[in-house]
């Protein structure tokens, strides 16, 4: 039986075991490509993705389609933070100045303990939807 050291063995686990590390505990998929900008990313309750409209412009879609699919508890324009209740989830949507002309939007939705990546998603293409 030969047990020689492999170096080649010994670098494809040592870069499994990086890989496996630090991608241990977050699930993200880059999935189509909406916006003007790029596509959206997915996390296991989070859909982010970005926008070259004015800040205001998003800001007015995102209260108008989160106002129409359930019902806001906070609203803040300034930070640009809304929470709502949509589909009995608890809805945080973010609206973020990038720089002049591109504003990063963010919706995670969460039904009790659990992530509830759909509802996210939902608000987050009907918000980009209603600016079109």
């Amino acid at each position: 039986m030969n047990r020689s050291f492999s170096w080649k063995k010994a670098s494809a686990v040592a870069s499994l075991a990086v890989l496996l590390g630090t991608t241990a505990g977050c699930v993200y998929l880059v999935v189509g490509s909406l916006g003007a900008v790029g596509g959206y990313v997915v996390s296991p309750d989070t859909v982010e993705g970005t926008v070259e409209r004015d800040f205001e412009e998003v800001w007015d879609a995102a209260h108008t389609v989160v106002n129409i699919m359930g019902r806001i508890l906070k609203e803040s324009e300034k930070e640009g933070k809304l929470e709502a209740i949509i589909n009995n989830c608890r809805v945080n949507v973010g609206i973020y100045q990038m720089s002049r002309s591109l504003v990063k939007i963010s919706v995670e939705a969460r039904k009790s303990f659990f992530p509830s990546i759909t509802t996210a998603q939902d608000v987050y293409v009907k918000i980009m939807n209603q600016m079109e």
